[in-house]
């Protein structure tokens, strides 16, 4: 979290890396085996790794700001990046009852049946703590803690996501977090989306903060006069957010989910793919954002072929197709020569969102290696984890599903070991930790245990 160098770094912070993308043909076809080491890892290079150090130093100034100025640094970035001056950022209960008038009933009822299928879901796969006696007299148990204060993050920009509030509010609801804040970005009326208002309340969380962009992630992990610092920091956004949080959690500022930048979808497809449908899915992501990345690996030349088409007919259709156009712009069609040759591209991108339009979807699944969340089949588009399947739509992004995964009740808690040993316990196993402990030549532990064989003993 130091301060870059360097005057104006922070006037773009609230921007999107890759806004002033031109116009470029919609889409880029590939043959895999005509690539080189090179080319292909250009084909799967991500629009934000290529403005990553202008990113991290605009970012980095907007973090210090808000930690050495506070709330003073939470209006001027407010008044620069969302255009609106704000005196009081936390939504008040007047601004909570306007939302619940502004939102239809249909809205409300569809968002509260997501979140039925959200808990569900989620509480299916809750852990329990457990305890095991490894040795006569020695008892290992496990318990499991809600981390105290979390932070939520829910992106705005150009789209309201009353979905990810309820990604996020449903499961730290369940692990029964003690403080829980959300941050969205304000509106040019100086209010927050009502949609994300209501759906905070339907899962419990009644404390809202109108703060966007990094100057949001700051604001949870150092805490200022009006927001409160919290332990964990959750919620996608754009790069900047996701960047902010990265560095946040560097300096040990805050903990954070995962990196959750920039959508993305990769889809493996067979020449029985529907493509009407994979061209959707495909604009379904591109729409999120222009540094958003879509892929389609099919073994057909034919299918890709159909998509390239229905891409171009549906983009006439959409009222985003301008940022479609820029994300698609940095998309591919790739022809591979199998789908055995797909499965290993799509492990070594991890994608956020992977979807198998094959005719046997599940017989293709146990291939899956590394990816966010894995949509199987014709009938199922990324569309419906990404609103009420029940599964969590905050995903690893930028190839952090090798390694990270998506939004549970778990990444609300913090999973506590514990060990008691009695008399018998420090004899039976005493010695065995000497002779380890001697090994590594730590004496002073060797000792502390031998001291009680010792006294055991007598």
């Amino acid at each position: 979290c130091a301060p870059a160098d360097g005057p104006g770094r922070g006037e773009v912070a609230g921007m999107s890396a890759v806004q002033n993308t031109p116009a470029q043909p919609a889409w880029n076809r590939l043959q895999w085996s005509a690539l080189d080491e090179a080319g292909r890892a250009r084909a799967l290079t991500r629009p934000v790794q290529v403005v990553a150090d202008a990113t991290r130093q605009a970012v980095a100034a907007v973090l210090e700001s808000v930690r050495s100025r506070g709330d003073e640094a939470l209006r001027e970035l407010t008044a620069r990046f969302d255009k609106v001056e704000l005196e009081r950022f936390e939504v008040s209960a007047e601004e909570f009852a306007a939302a619940e008038a502004a939102v239809s009933p249909e809205l409300r009822q569809a968002m509260a049946d997501a979140a039925s299928r959200i808990e569900a879901f989620h509480r299916a796969g809750m852990g329990k703590g457990y305890s095991v006696e490894t040795a006569p007299g020695v008892v290992c148990e496990r318990i499991i803690r809600p981390v105290p204060r979390v932070g939520l993050y829910v992106p705005a920009g150009s789209a309201p996501l009353p979905s990810t509030a309820l990604m996020l509010c449903v499961p730290a609801a369940l692990a029964r977090c003690r403080q829980v804040v959300l941050c969205t970005p304000p509106r040019a009326d100086g209010t927050a989306d009502p949609a994300v208002l209501v759906a905070a309340r339907l899962a419990g969380v009644d404390r809202v903060f109108k703060l966007g962009g990094a100057q949001a992630i700051a604001a949870l992990a150092f805490g200022t006069a009006s927001v409160p610092k919290v332990d964990k920091i959750f919620g996608p956004g754009n790069s900047y957010v996701d960047e902010a949080k990265r560095q946040v959690a560097q300096c040990g500022a805050a903990a954070i989910d995962m990196p959750a930048g920039p959508s993305e979808v990769l889809v493996i497809a067979d020449d029985g793919a529907n493509p009407a449908y994979v061209a959707s899915d495909l604009l379904s992501q591109a729409e999120h954002g222009p540094d958003s990345q879509v892929l389609l690996l099919s073994d057909s030349a034919a299918l890709i072929d159909r998509v390239e088409a229905e891409l171009a007919t549906q983009l006439q259709a959409l009222p985003r197709a301008d940022i479609a156009r820029k994300a698609l712009a940095s998309s591919r069609l790739v022809l591979v020569d199998s789908l055995d040759e797909a499965f290993a591209i799509s492990n070594t991108y991890a994608p956020e969102h992977l979807i198998l339009a094959l005719r046997q979807p599940r017989d293709w699944l146990d291939r899956v290696e590394a990816a966010g969340s894995v949509f199987l089949g014709d009938w199922t588009p990324e569309a419906l984890g990404d609103y009420c399947s029940g599964t969590n739509h905050v995903l690893p992004t930028n190839g952090a599903a090798r390694a990270w995964s998506g939004v549970s009740v778990a990444s609300f808690q913090n999973f506590v070991s514990v060990q008691a040993a009695s008399r018998e316990g420090i004899l039976a196993i005493g010695d065995c930790a000497v002779t380890m402990a001697r090994a590594e030549r730590l004496d002073a532990h060797a000792n502390a245990v031998a001291l009680r064989l010792k006294g055991a003993a007598a």
